[in-house]
């Protein structure tokens, strides 16, 4: 059995005194992993970073096993994204929710949103706004999907401001207004009210997308949310701020 593609890198462990195992996000085949053999090497090492893009030709005697990989470099990024703060979190947390997933399993909606994402990581003006759309992506390849294209209540597309934690639909101001302090709040820029994705938005944004993940994904299977969701929010924080303040976007490295 044997297969060719071109593929992201996730994650390296050791296997051995000198070969690692790699985890890899394909296209047509998922999360995948297989063995590197002299992937410790100083000519693999670089290579084998999360967030490259490589050529990977993947063999075994059977399909079920693990298999082996030997991988070409095709965009060499990482260096890059270890440099800045929220990139480095960005595919720290892009790797956290695609373990979701089955391994195996395809996936080619997540693997393009991966692409997008990982072109944008270390702007940070663009960063949060593709990390939250990738998590609401996530969420329906889950089958946790939320509906917020019109109100649960009445049916009406116009003036959507709020969503529903029982169901994951969009409610109206009107429909809403007797119960908003229970409901969550839908930032326009995902209606398409607002093409602004500023950081109050994107903060409750990303409420909205924590709160589903806890409950239907990350309790269920006894899990916590990701230390690098925290710091992947933390460090959009601290680049807004550095922006807002008229420096550069922040830099610095955890």
């Amino acid at each position: 059995m044997e297969w060719r593609e071109e593929a992201i890198v996730l994650g390296v462990k050791r296997h051995g005194e000198t070969s690692v195992i790699v985890e890899l996000m394909t296209r047509a085949r998922g999360r995948h992993l297989g063995m590197v053999r002299g992937g410790r090497s100083r000519r693999q090492q670089p290579v084998l970073q999360p967030g490259n893009r490589v050529a990977a030709h993947w063999r075994a005697r059977l399909d079920e096993h693990m298999g082996t990989y030997v991988l070409e470099p095709l965009h060499l990024r990482a260096a890059q994204l270890m440099e800045d703060a929220v990139a480095l979190n960005g595919i720290q947390l892009i790797a956290a929710h695609l373990r979701l997933l089955p391994e195996r399993d395809p996936h080619p909606r997540l693997y393009d949103g991966l692409e997008v994402i990982l072109e944008h990581l270390t702007a940070s003006d663009r960063a949060g706004e593709l990390m939250l759309r990738f998590e609401l992506a996530l969420l329906e390849e889950l089958g946790f999907g939320l509906d917020l294209t019109q109100c649960a209540a009445t049916g009406q597309r116009e003036d959507l401001v709020y969503v529903s934690p029982k169901s994951g639909r969009a409610v109206s101001r009107a429909a809403g207004a007797p119960w908003h302090d229970r409901l969550l709040a839908l930032p326009a820029f995902l209606t398409g009210r607002d093409d602004a994705a500023e950081p109050a938005s994107l903060a409750a944004g990303f409420r909205l997308t924590g709160y589903f993940l806890t409950r239907h994904v990350f309790e269920p299977r006894g899990l916590a949310e990701p230390n690098s969701r925290s710091g992947f929010l933390g460090a959009l924080e601290r680049a807004a701020g550095a922006t807002a303040n008229g420096g550069p976007a922040a830099e610095e490295s955890l």
